[in-house]
């Protein structure tokens, strides 16, 4: 487990155990979880290079992220639970995704956003413990989306030139 300054967060290196097959590894187990944690569903996005998706953030949802790769991201994070210490403070974790996958559980009031700053597309897995908008997509959904409003304290820092 590497440790964060966010209560909750949780990051940890995936190990690959290879094999004259290929390899496998695990993206997470219920008995590193309390069950309130445990994923409802699955799924797997592309993000495309120097795409943000982001920041947000849920109520009641935990999202356990899956950093595939292979490009590089830059993850944010903003403790918004205003009982922190470091309220609404921004750390900042680059994964070299190019060496191992990275997992990255995100408890509910801790808004979130990640940008691919590579140059060829990445993948990432979630595993919410909650359903996308409910039991047959009839309830609301579970999120606080801060992009693109104007008074957002939650701003993605603009790429560094290189």
């Amino acid at each position: 487990m590497i440790e964060t300054v966010i209560t909750g967060v949780e990051m940890q290196t995936l190990t690959k155990h290879r094999d004259d097959r290929g390899w496998l590894m695990e993206l997470w187990r219920n008995d590193a979880l309390s069950r309130d944690d445990w994923p409802a569903m699955g799924y797997l996005s592309c993000t495309l290079p120097g795409v943000i998706r982001g920041p947000h953030e849920h109520l009641n949802q935990t999202d356990h992220f899956v950093f595939l790769g292979p490009a590089p991201v830059e993850v944010y994070l903003w403790e918004n639970r205003t009982r922190q210490p470091n309220y609404r403070e921004l750390v900042r974790l680059p994964l070299d995704l190019t060496i191992q996958s990275i997992s990255l559980s995100v408890p509910p009031g801790v808004v979130h956003a990640y940008r691919n700053i590579g140059d060829q597309e990445t993948l990432i897995f979630n595993a919410p413990n909650r359903l996308y908008a409910g039991r047959g997509r009839s309830e609301a959904v579970d999120e606080i989306r801060w992009e693109g409003l104007a008074e957002s304290p939650f701003v993605v820092p603009q790429e560094e030139a290189s």
